[in-house]
């Protein structure tokens, strides 16, 4: 019997467990209820006088060993084991996160932008829902005017005077309300206007425009500007300006920009002259100076506009402005690496 016990204790020693179910086991096995260790003591009475002391030797050394490697087991096995929490471990390698697209607006304009802060032209933003005077009457077009036949406009039904903005015109003259001159600013944003939703116009678009005020500014300075932005947007540098007609600008004139007709789509989009109109400009009216509290024969300024979506359809060759309102991820997805 003492041979067998020795023999347990060597198992003992051997055993090895790589699970809290294992160690469950082998503690059940030698010191649980029924186990070998209670069978062994049981059998105590039946063992020779002259054994006893050995034999109760054995058997607490049993019970020792048993008992030191379970706890030995279970140590090492919560020492190997990594703590998952809520959220699992937190030292593991994230999942990767699909990169986001900017839309094709954004990207424009954030280029413009950039152009123009550096010559340095801030940036001023305004409300979408707009009144008469700022929109209209502050502009040069008061009520009846026949150019505001020119922008169909969306009125608020309750209230006439309120409308949705028709350009960002109306963010120029709160900022020149708001600040005295020299004055270098432009103002992206997005405007209204009732017109029938096609490939080529919608009833929402985008615009940028620009203005210059301070002493001395001429139209030479209105050119040189256009200059340097074509040149650092388009990478055209020939550019043409025409008289036109705009109320709050006088003199006005519409600029081109000199595209070329090196391929299929410059025919397109040209008409097979290479030149391309990118925006409207002109000398600020000294009346709209002089609504917004800035006296004309002191300063002068310059004024421009162009849109946003016009340049977005040009630079990325697509062909229908609705494209850029219907949120397709798939059209959207083209542009994941830009800016």
């Amino acid at each position: 019997m003492i041979e067998t016990i020795k023999d347990h204790i060597t198992k003992v020693e051997q055993f090895t467990a790589t699970s809290k179910d294992e160690i469950e086991n082998f503690r059940i096995t030698y010191l649980g209820k029924k186990g070998l260790l209670n069978q062994f003591f049981a059998e105590f009475k039946n063992v020779a006088s002259d054994q006893k002391k050995e034999y109760g030797q054995v058997i607490n050394q049993l019970k020792t060993r048993a008992t030191d490697k379970v706890n030995a087991l279970k140590e090492s096995l919560e020492s190997n084991t990594v703590f998952e929490g809520k959220f699992g471990d937190l030292t593991r390698p994230g999942n990767p996160i699909p990169l986001g697209a900017r839309h094709p607006i954004s990207i424009v304009k954030n280029q413009i932008i950039d152009i123009f802060s550096r010559i340095g032209f801030n940036v001023s933003e305004g409300p979408e829902i707009e009144d008469d005077w700022h929109n209209f009457t502050a502009l040069n077009l008061p009520e009846h005017h026949p150019a505001r036949d020119m922008q169909d406009t969306f009125f608020i039904q309750t209230n006439p005077d309120i409308l949705l903005r028709t350009h960002t015109s109306s963010v120029q003259v709160r900022y020149m309300e708001e600040n005295k001159p020299p004055i270098r600013t432009i103002s992206p944003g997005r405007v209204y206007r009732n017109e029938a939703i096609s490939a080529r116009s919608h009833c929402f678009f985008h615009q940028v425009e620009g203005l210059y005020v301070d002493k001395d500014v001429s139209f030479a300075d209105l050119k040189q500007t256009l200059q340097y932005f074509t040149s650092e947007m388009f990478g055209k540098s020939k550019i043409r300006l025409r008289p036109s007609y705009f109320p709050f600008t006088e003199p006005s004139a519409e600029v081109d920009v000199y595209w070329g007709l090196e391929t299929e789509t410059d025919h397109k989009m040209t008409k097979g002259t290479g030149w391309l109109e990118i925006m409207g400009c002109g000398m600020v009216d000294p009346n709209v100076l002089k609504n917004c509290g800035i006296d004309p024969d002191i300063y002068s300024g310059f004024a421009f506009g162009m849109g946003i979506d016009r340049i977005a359809l040009l630079q990325y060759q697509i062909s229908d402005i609705r494209t850029l309102s219907e949120n397709d991820v798939r059209f959207l997805n083209q542009f994941r690496s830009s800016w």
